[in-house]
């Protein structure tokens, strides 16, 4: 099997497994007992979160650990747009890109269905960008707060976010990066992106599913989406996840100390697959930005082609890879996404999408597009040699 599907998870990290085993064995103590047990939970917890903050390039007290990346992005969304509003009743606008995350999307619905916002919603170009010009024409002295995510998960294409963030401040609006894709492959200091909150999570980078982090400016209120006993300074109550926190620490600092290498690795490895995919299959439509992309992502439709299909039958040749977000769960509907770069329904549900662990070498890649070529033939009835 060559597992192709990095953006929907990556295994777990030998090196976050036994950084997080104390923590599962004999440093079990609930972190808010003030006992030797639960004092040494405590410092792992602490000791976890600078690790994280010295990444991130923001004090300590700036970090909050969540359940995975979703939960950063809800309580990013909801608590900047509520605590804005609370402040500035003008505050009534909630602006984000056509292409984020449902995590973003559906925050940002759910504060227009149950609070009363309105969304405004940002366009993208056929390469799934941003402009400046385009955040600037909606931003204004009503918008609680933006949202435009680092890179998206399913063609891979990243924005300018320093400066989407510069024409967010100018109107003095909070801005928000939904970063889980970009952690690990792309810069993530938070002075330099110049946003005010950004999400990451840690089973994109090699720790386990269900933990998350969330940056958010000292500066920038927010309010809590739970209650409970205020713990991670109140902005996230109940008892903290200390072996998750230490496996997400551990996994971002390891994959931050072996991006300058892994991530132009991964970027020449997949220039070289979409080029053999091209070539093999001159049907098949590359999506998303041709320069700036995801180090390790690669996606394609296949017009008037089954794309399930194409998917079935690479599994039954050992290539795992998706359709696009896996985050989607049981709908059949065309990519919001693919629709927002104006590719017409039809075709957006053709998508076959590739996305690289940081294990892949050349010689896998060479074997998935050949597998691609002879699944586009199964399926088409179209055989080139």
């Amino acid at each position: 099997m060559i597992y192709l599907d990095a953006a929907g998870t990556t295994p777990v990290r030998r090196e976050v497994l036994e950084a997080m085993w104390p923590y599962l064995t004999g440093d079990f103590g609930n972190p808010s007992s003030h006992h030797e047990l639960g004092e040494r939970a405590r410092a792992g917890l602490e000791a976890a979160r600078a690790d994280v903050a010295r990444v991130l390039g923001c004090r300590p007290g700036e970090v909050t650990f969540t359940s995975g990346g979703t939960e950063a992005d809800n309580l990013a969304v909801k608590g900047i747009a509520l605590a804005r509003r609370a402040a500035d009743p003008r505050r009534t606008r909630i602006a984000v890109s056509a292409v984020e995350h449902p995590a973003v999307l559906e925050s940002a619905r759910s504060l227009a269905r149950l609070h009363g916002f309105v969304v405004d919603v940002v366009p993208v170009d056929g390469t799934g960008r941003v402009s400046p010009e385009a955040l600037a024409a909606v931003v204004g002295p009503d918008t609680a707060v933006a949202s435009v995510m680092y890179a998206n998960n399913e063609v891979g294409t990243i924005q300018p976010i320093a400066e989407l963030a510069a024409v967010a401040h100018a109107a003095k609006v909070p801005f928000h990066t939904d970063a889980v894709q970009a952690a690990g492959v792309l810069p993530l200091d938070v002075r330099d992106l110049g946003v005010d909150a950004l999400s990451i999570s840690g089973h994109k980078l090699g720790a386990p599913k269900g933990v998350g982090a969330l940056y958010v400016a000292g500066r920038v209120s927010i309010e809590p989406l739970v209650d409970g006993g205020g713990q991670e300074r109140g902005a996230r109550s109940g008892t903290e996840n200390v072996a998750g926190a230490v496996a997400l620490a551990t996994a971002l600092r390891l994959a931050e100390g072996e991006r300058p290498t892994a991530a132009p690795r991964l970027a020449e490895l997949r220039r070289g697959f979409v080029q053999r995919v091209l070539e093999l299959v001159p049907e098949a439509l590359l999506t998303g930005d041709d320069v700036h992309r995801l180090p390790g992502s690669a996606s394609f439709c296949f017009p008037r082609v089954s794309g399930e299909s194409i998917l079935l039958e690479l599994e039954r040749r050992g290539i795992i890879c998706s359709s696009g977000s896996a985050c989607a769960a049981g709908s059949s509907d065309p990519s919001h996404v693919l629709l927002a770069l104006g590719i017409d329904p039809e075709t957006a549900q053709t998508a076959v999408r590739f996305t690289l662990p940081a294990t892949v070498t050349a010689g896998d890649l060479d074997e998935a597009a050949r597998a691609l070529e002879g699944a586009y033939a199964a399926v088409t009835g179209i055989a080139r040699r």
